[in-house]
């Protein structure tokens, strides 16, 4: 049963097209991370005030 779910798995995969290219989802991904890393920044000193 399991092997006949990831063989359909496979077929389906095999025929399927990008969504994105992989250049934009490398962009999208570098973007997010400076985001979260400047929200981080923005909180560097926040516990050090009490």
């Amino acid at each position: 049963m399991l092997h006949t779910a990831v063989q359909i798995a496979q077929e389906a995969t095999e025929h399927a097209e990008p969504v994105i290219s992989p250049i934009a989802l490398g962009a999208l991904s570098f973007g997010g991370l400076v985001a979260m890393l400047l929200v981080t920044y923005a909180f560097r000193n926040v516990g050090s005030r009490h």
